[in-house]
């Protein structure tokens, strides 16, 4: 059976995906996610939460500290070993707005997704730019594969509710 949101709550999906694509847009090109991009999406997630389905706010709010936090220890440690930034603050952002919309549960498949999408995006890019890339010291942009994932972890979720019980495989 097919569950049609209100029109109310697909205002707020197409704010998400609207700021996902421009989020995307923005830090590959400029490799910067803007905090008057992200902030919004986040506190949007926890509204329609709110708004929607209150049952899952807790989950939500979990999410979104979690989401921030995980990529706040990954950019420690990364920081603490090389003595360079390796993550941006702007995506330790844009996890906490992806954990506000989909909960704590998605947060695994999100960063695997994620994780895999940059990798083979970085593979493509050595392979097929026609000047020498060095992986190690070139920066690539990861909130491109971060909305890539979350919106598609987000929608597969959604759609089918038993793929989030499967979070401890991760």
């Amino acid at each position: 059976m097919l569950i049609v949101p209100s029109l109310p709550a697909f205002l707020f999906i197409g704010l998400h995906i609207g700021c996902l694509l421009r989020l995307a847009w923005v830090d590959y090109h400029c490799l910067l996610l803007p905090d008057r991009l992200t902030y919004p999406l986040l506190w949007s997630g926890l509204l329609y939460q709110v708004c929607f389905s209150t049952d899952h706010l807790s989950e939500c709010v979990i999410g979104a500290i979690a989401g921030y936090m995980i990529l706040w220890m990954l950019y420690w440690i990364y920081f603490l070993w090389r003595k360079v930034e390796g993550i941006g603050h702007g995506d330790m952002k844009l996890l906490a707005a992806l954990g506000a919309w989909h909960g704590w549960q998605s947060l695994g498949w999100i960063i695997f997704a994620a994780a895999m999408t940059g990798l083979i995006w970085a593979l493509i890019t050595r392979v097929y730019r026609k000047n020498y890339v060095l992986l190690t010291t070139t920066p690539l942009p990861f909130g491109p594969n971060l909305a890539i994932a979350g919106g598609s972890i987000g929608w597969i979720c959604t759609s089918f509710p038993q793929f989030k019980e499967l979070s401890f495989l991760l």
